[in-house]
């Protein structure tokens, strides 16, 4: 166990490396942001001074070693557009975005693990089919869209819900219905493909033949048997919902990592850029870490492979 664990650090911090990288290249190929921060009736002068001022005029590997020095500090520079440390401006917005991503996950699990399983139970009924077609859509609606609907039915033709704004439990209504309805469709799908192996397996068998109570087969021995993929997609899951709450929170003017990333892309905000990125490359490396552990709790198998 001890190796296993020894062995998926070294590989996290292989990938991390590799993705200073890459952040610290595909900010700087958007362009030379002193165009956009700096007015337009500053001088020669003004604009040098800028570059010199952060850094902008040295050579790009001395840049890098500059940027993964004060990165491991936890220092990624002061934001361009703001004046004030990137790091705690993330800092700042990564909580919303958490929270959308969580809640966000909840409801995709209360809608595709339930349908999942019904699905699994009958599999030639109309409730299949009507599952199917439910993850089909889920699957081939883009996010924006099914959240541009939402605010037309639920806040605009019937002023239920509010648009846009981050404040009290009835603002995470559309967003989290948004993500949890795309992330629910592969969850009932995969609950409903190893849920459908799991009944059919020869322990369940015996146990229909010894006069255990469905339900009691179903819920704890079947649905036990089919969690380790399941635990392992949902990890990996909420780690894509933080990704993916990008385009969501620009939607619904969320004040997450999202919607500060594109802002910081769109000023060529590098520092911003670069924490931003970094911090979700991060969280995403950390539930992808701690699934591989549950897997391995779950299943022993793995830790000695």
């Amino acid at each position: 166990m001890g190796r296993f664990i020894l062995t998926r650090l070294w590989q996290t911090l292989i990938t991390l490396l590799l993705l200073t990288v890459l952040i610290f290249i595909l900010a700087r190929l958007t362009g030379d942001p002193t165009p956009l921060v700096m007015p337009s009736e500053a001088t020669d002068a003004d604009r040098n001074f800028f570059r010199q001022q952060y850094g902008l005029d040295r050579p790009i590997h001395e840049q890098y070693v500059i940027f993964l020095r004060n990165a491991l500090r936890g220092d990624f520079g002061i934001s361009f557009r703001y004046r004030e440390p990137a790091f705690g401006l993330v800092i700042a917005a990564i909580g919303p975005t958490l929270q959308l991503a969580g809640v966000s996950m909840l409801v995709a699990m209360m809608l595709g693990l339930p349908l999942g399983i019904v699905a699994a139970l009958r599999p030639g009924s109309w409730i299949a089919a009507a599952v199917r077609a439910y993850a089909s859509l889920g699957q081939a609606i883009p996010t924006f869209w099914s959240g541009l609907m939402l605010i037309l039915f639920l806040s605009i033709t019937l002023p239920i819900f509010p648009s846009s704004g981050y404040g009290g439990p009835e603002n995470f209504v559309l967003p989290a219905v948004t993500l949890g309805f795309y992330a629910s469709a592969s969850i009932a799908m995969l609950t409903w493909a190893n849920m459908t192996e799991a009944l059919r397996s020869d322990f369940v068998q015996m146990e229909r033949v010894l006069g255990i109570p469905p339900r009691l087969i179903v819920l704890k021995h079947a649905l036990r048997n089919a969690s380790l993929p399941i635990v392992t997609y949902l990890g990996l899951q909420f780690g894509l919902l933080l990704g993916g709450a990008v385009v969501t929170e620009r939607v619904f003017a969320w004040p997450g990592v999202g919607q500060m990333l594109v802002d910081a892309i769109l000023n060529r905000d590098y520092p911003v850029v670069q924490a931003a990125v970094m911090m979700t490359a991060v969280l995403f490396m950390m539930i992808n870490l701690m699934v591989d552990l549950l897997y391995a709790v779950l299943d022993p198998r793995v830790s000695r492979s």
